[in-house]
C-alpha cells in the first residue's frame, strides 16, 4: 500500500522531493534540443501569509458606448452596460460557472452617469461621443428600466454586484484642475432607495474611479474624499437600517499614491470596508512590446510596490477595511487586440492573481468581463478567451489561505501556493516564461509537524534533525491510489497570440447550446516524474501534501 497523505514536519527541517513537471509537448520540446534547468519551490506550510475571499476572482462590466474609441480602433461594441445583450446564453452561462462571481459596475464614465430616479429633471439620454468633454464624451444617464434588466440578470446569474457611483457631481471641475467642493449625493441616495425598495442585492456600493492621487481626467484631495465616503456610508446606514445584511461601502478606486492612500485611509477607519486600487502596469494598449514585457519577469515585478505598500500602510493604520484590486486591464486604452485577449495575457493575469494574494488582497477584479480588447468574454461573439478558463481554474482550485513560496533557480519561473479549495492537500501554481527552457522542479517544505502514513499511522524516524535539510523519497511502487491532478494550460499551435487555450492537451470551448465546458485534471501517479514545458501554466494539486497551515 502507498503513502496516501504525508504530514510534513521536523522543526524549521526542510522536506523536498522531486516533482517534474509537464506536459507531452513539453517533451517534445525536449526532444528537439531545448535545455534542462533543475530548481527548487520553497513552501512554508507553518502558517499562512494572507488571505483571500472565497470569491476572490472579479471581473468588470464599462459605461463606454460603441463609439469608444482608441488608436483609431473602436473595440467595445455592444459591450456596454447600456447597451449589453443580457439574453446571450454563453453570457449567462459564464457567470454562472463561478457560483458566484463577482461584478463591479463601473470606469471612466461612472463620474458623469446620474440615474432615472424621480428626483433628476433632465431627460435620461445616453452618452454622446463629445471630444472636447472630459473623457470624450457627455454625460449619460441610467434609466431605470435598464437597472431593472440588469438586476433581472444578476439574479438569474448568481453574481454578487459592486455598483460605483459618480463622485464628481456637485463638484466644480476646473480644466486640467482638481474638482472642488463636497459630493452632491441627492441622485445617489434616491438611487440607492430605489434599488432597495425593489429589493435588488448590492454587494458593495464603491465612490468614484481613478480620483485619488494625480487622478485621471481630474482628482479629488484625499481629505475631502474621506469626508465624502463617511457620507456615503451615513447614507447607506440609513437607508439599510432594517435590513440585515448591509453592503460594503468602498473606495476609491484609483491608481496607489503613498502620501494621499495614507491620508485617505487614516481619515475613513470608521467609514471605510474595502480600499480598491487599479492597476494598468504594462502601459498603453498601443505598445507593440506588450508580449515581450509579459514574459519578463521584471515588469511583472513592478507592481510589487504598489501591493506591499498599500498593505503596509492598512497594516499601520487601525482601520478595519481590506485591500481589493478594483480594476485591472494590464494595458490601459482598451488593451491590444491578440495580446490581452489572447493566450499569452494569462502569463500576466495568473501572476497578477498569485501576487495579489501574496501581498494580502481579498478580491482582484479584471477589466473586463466583456468589453474593449482584454475582455474575459470576445466583445462580439461572446466566447470565452483564454483569460476566462484560467480565471475559473484559479477560482475552483486556490483556496483561501496563501503560503510563503519562493523559487530558487531560473528566474522564469513564477511560483504561487495555495491550500487547495473544498479538498485536502495544497495547489501550487507555476508559471514559466522561458521560451525554450524545460524546468525540473524540487518541492522543499519547511513546518513543524510530524510525516505519518495515513493507513498505518507509521510515523518516520530521524527527525532529530533542527535547521538541517533532510530527503525524503516518494514511495517508488506504483501505487495507483498516489495521484495527484494536473492542469496544464498551453495554446493552441503553440501560437502564444492563439485565442484558442488548450487544458492538458484539449481545446476548451463551448458547445452549441453555449454551455461552459468541465475542466478535468490529469490524474497522474505520484511516482512518476514530469516537467514544465516552456512558456506553460500548470495548476497541481498535491491532495497528499497536508500542512498545519491548511487545516481548518
Amino acid at each position: 500500500m502507498g503513502f496516501q497523505i504525508w504530514k510534513l514536519g521536523l522543526c524549521f527541517a526542510l522536506l523536498s522531493y522531486s516533482l517534474l513537471l509537464v506536459s507531452s509537448q513539453a517533451a517534445a520540446a525536449a526532444e528537439g534540443g531545448d535545455a534542462t534547468v533543475e530548481g527548487t519551490v520553497y513552501i512554508d506550510g507553518k502558517a499562512h501569509i494572507g488571505t483571500i475571499d472565497d470569491d476572490f476572482v472579479c471581473a468588470t462590466l464599462d459605461w463606454w458606448p460603441p463609439e469608444k474609441c482608441d488608436y483609431g480602433r473602436c473595440s467595445w461594441g455592444l459591450a456596454g452596460l447600456l447597451n449589453l445583450d443580457l439574453s446571450n446564453k454563453i453570457l449567462l452561462n459564464a457567470v454562472k460557472a463561478f457560483s458566484p462571481l463577482k461584478i463591479r459596475l463601473g470606469g471612466s464614465l461612472q463620474d458623469k452617469l446620474t440615474y432615472g430616479t424621480d428626483d433628476n429633471r433632465k431627460p435620461c439620454t445616453p452618452f454622446i461621443r463629445k471630444p472636447s468633454e472630459m473623457f470624450g464624451f457627455t454625460e449619460g444617464c441610467l434609466p431605470l428600466k435598464r437597472w431593472d434588466e440588469l438586476n433581472d440578470f444578476f439574479a438569474k446569474s448568481g453574481a454578487k454586484i459592486i455598483f460605483g457611483l459618480n463622485a464628481l457631481s456637485g463638484r466644480s471641475i476646473k480644466p486640467g484642475g482638481p474638482a472642488i467642493g463636497p459630493w452632491n449625493y441627492t441622485n445617489a441616495e434616491s438611487f440607492i432607495r430605489y434599488t432597495v425598495e425593489k429589493n435588488y442585492n448590492i454587494y458593495g456600493w464603491e465612490l468614484g474611479n481613478e480620483l485619488s492621487g494625480n487622478g485621471v481626467g481630474t482628482k479629488i484631495t484625499a481629505n475631502q474624499y474621506a469626508a465624502d465616503a463617511a457620507a456615503l456610508k451615513s447614507i447607506v446606514q440609513k437607508i439599510y437600517k432594517d435590513i440585515d445584511f448591509k453592503p460594503l461601502v468602498i473606495a476609491p478606486g484609483g491608481f496607489f499614491d503613498t502620501n494621499w492612500f495614507k491620508e485617505f485611509i487614516d481619515k475613513t477607519t470608521t467609514s471605510l470596508d474595502v480600499v480598491t486600487h487599479h492597476i494598468y502596469n504594462l502601459g498603453p494598449g498601443v505598445d507593440t512590446h506588450l508580449v515581450e514585457k509579459i514574459l519578463n519577469p521584471s515588469v511583472l515585478d513592478n507592481i510589487v510596490g504598489a501591493f506591499s505598500g498599500l498593505q503596509d500602510i492598512i497594516k499601520s493604520s487601525p482601520t478595519s477595511a481590506t485591500a481589493w484590486v478594483g480594476e485591472a486591464g494590464g494595458a490601459y486604452n482598451s488593451g491590444h487586440n491578440l495580446v490581452t485577449n489572447a493566450f499569452v495575457f494569462s502569463f500576466w493575469y495568473l501572476d497578477q492573481l498569485g501576487l495579489a494574494a501574496k501581498y494580502d488582497t481579498k478580491t482582484y477584479c479584471r477589466q473586463s468581463l466583456i468589453g474593449g480588447n482584454y475582455g474575459l468574454l470576445d466583445t462580439k461573439t461572446f466566447v470565452p478567451n483564454p483569460d476566462y478558463y484560467s480565471a475559473l481554474l484559479w477560482h475552483r482550485l486556490m483556496g483561501r489561505n496563501v503560503l510563503y513560496t519562493s523559487f530558487n533557480g531560473t528566474k522564469k519561473i513564477r511560483s504561487y501556493t495555495h491550500c487547495a479549495k473544498q479538498s485536502e492537500g495544497i495547489m501550487l501554481l507555476l508559471i514559466n516564461l522561458d521560451k525554450s527552457t524545460t524546468v525540473q522542479v524540487k518541492l522543499a517544505f519547511n513546518n513543524t509537524n510530524a510525516l505519518r502514513h495515513k493507513h498505518r499511522s507509521r510515523t518516520l524516524h530521524n527527525q532529530h534533525m533542527s535547521y538541517e535539510k533532510m530527503i525524503v523519497q516518494l514511495p517508488q511502487n506504483d501505487d495507483a491510489e498516489i495521484r495527484r491532478e494536473e492542469y496544464r494550460l498551453t495554446p493552441k499551435d503553440g501560437n502564444l497570440q492563439s485565442q484558442t487555450i488548450l487544458l492538458n492537451g484539449n481545446v476548451l470551448s463551448v458547445d452549441s447550446s453555449g454551455i461552459i465546458p468541465p475542466l478535468e485534471p490529469l490524474y497522474v501517479n505520484s511516482t512518476k516524474p514530469i516537467m514544465v514545458s516552456p512558456l506553460s501554466l500548470v495548476f497541481i494539486h498535491l491532495p497528499d501534501v497536508i500542512l498545519p497551515a491548511c487545516k481548518v
